[in-house]
């Protein structure tokens, strides 16, 4: 199994940001040294509450990759409905050359109104088709500016080259590819760089509904899922299989191109993980389900007694037999080989820095899940590789 570690930077107890950069930071060279596989950084905006303090995931990925050497870097996600795409994909290629091909290309349509709104007028939420529209627009031109040397589109939002645009330059040979060789204008752009990894990075897709699961396995794109029971996610895994299994005519296994996040707080004890994270990991989901309720959480077909407000029943007991990783070593390692065995779970994104959490105690539960952890789920792999 390839073990990440979702970064997602928090301030709910208003440190400076030079403090918040700093704890990201040793995260990260620690994750580097300790062999995981990636590392990734999300994308908000506006939160001054300090549920979400990282605006650009991005420039979390250079500021690590020149900090590590091994570790791959991921935005998990860019919401790149709010960004221009060709700018947007000159700064993942770039990134990519920086890191010699370390980037895992995350992206997302967004969740929060407010964001959207003030970010880009054409992505607000309420519109949701319009908003969808709009991502597959943008992660069209993204791919062509990767993959083509010199590329045209023409859509409903964007138009490339601009229509009309006259180039005529001394040091700028004809070329009939380019430009119209009678009227000098513009057909084709070209961007640059191009990224390291051939034809681009590897793009994964923050994923919910299940027509946006289906979609990315339509479409040649990973998949990153959140905060489902096991026995919710298996619907989904299994919906993202038969469709990528259609799409490339093949038996796809159960789990190849998905990753699934996790909360995790390893401590020496059950009481010690609730009494240091509890608290804190409760108070985000409270953030969260503010928005959504309590369905993601919920298992399929399952009914929850009435309550007098929406998150009345949202505690650390509903939480914890659901979707947390947060115990022991032993009790962690047996919940993973639970999705392993329910989902043949191949890629697991953890974090233990929820909002609140005092850092050295996120270091140590990160420590443990490093030491007594992952060796235990790797081992059967460790042993295969050295009988062959």
């Amino acid at each position: 199994m390839k073990f990440g570690y979702f970064c997602n930077t928090t301030n709910w107890n208003k440190k400076p940001y030079t403090k918040i950069l700093e704890e990201s930071r040793e995260i990260a060279t620690y994750c580097d040294k300790n062999n995981w596989d990636s590392i990734w950084y999300t994308e908000h905006h506006f939160n001054h509450e300090g549920m979400e303090s990282c605006t650009n995931p991005l420039i979390m990925c250079a500021d690590a990759a020149a900090r590590t050497s091994k570790i791959r870097l991921g935005q998990a996600c860019n919401v790149i409905t709010f960004h221009n795409p060709i700018r947007l994909a000159e700064d993942i290629s770039t990134l990519d050359q920086m890191s010699k091909g370390r980037i895992e290309v995350g992206i997302g349509r967004g969740v929060y109104g407010r964001e959207a709104i003030h970010m880009n007028k054409e992505a607000d939420l309420k519109d949701q088709a319009k908003n969808f529209r709009l991502f597959s627009e943008t992660l069209e031109i993204m791919k062509k500016a990767w993959t083509e040397e010199f590329f045209s589109h023409k859509g409903e939002f964007y138009t490339y080259p601009s229509p009309n645009f006259v180039w005529q330059h001394d040091m700028s040979p004809p070329n009939k590819e380019v430009v119209d060789l009678k009227t000098n204008i513009l057909k084709k752009i070209s961007v640059l760089p191009k990224p390291y990894q051939k034809p681009h990075p590897p793009i994964s897709q923050v994923v919910d509904g299940e027509r946006s699961i289906q979609w990315a396995a339509e479409n040649g794109i990973k998949t990153i899922m959140w905060i489902p029971t096991v026995k919710a996610l298996k619907k989904r895994f299994e919906i993202y299989r038969d469709a990528k299994s259609k799409k490339e005519n093949r038996d796809v296994p159960l789990g190849e191109g998905i990753t699934l996040v996790r909360d995790m707080f390893v401590a020496d004890t059950m009481e010690e993980a609730k009494k240091l994270a509890g608290e804190h990991i409760v108070n985000y989901m409270r953030w969260v389900c503010h928005w959504r309720g309590l369905g993601n959480h919920m298992n399929p077909g399952e009914e929850l007694p009435p309550s007098k407000n929406k998150l009345d029943l949202l505690n650390y007991e509903f939480l914890h037999k659901r979707n947390l990783l947060f115990g022991t070593p032993e009790f962690v390692i047996k919940k993973i080989k639970e999705l392993q065995k329910e989902l043949n779970l191949q890629n697991l994104q953890v974090w233990s820095n929820f909002p609140g959490v005092d850092h050295k105690a996120c270091m140590k539960s990160i420590k443990l899940f490093t030491e007594e952890v992952i060796p235990k789920i790797n081992s059967n792999k460790t042993n295969i590789q050295k009988a062959s």
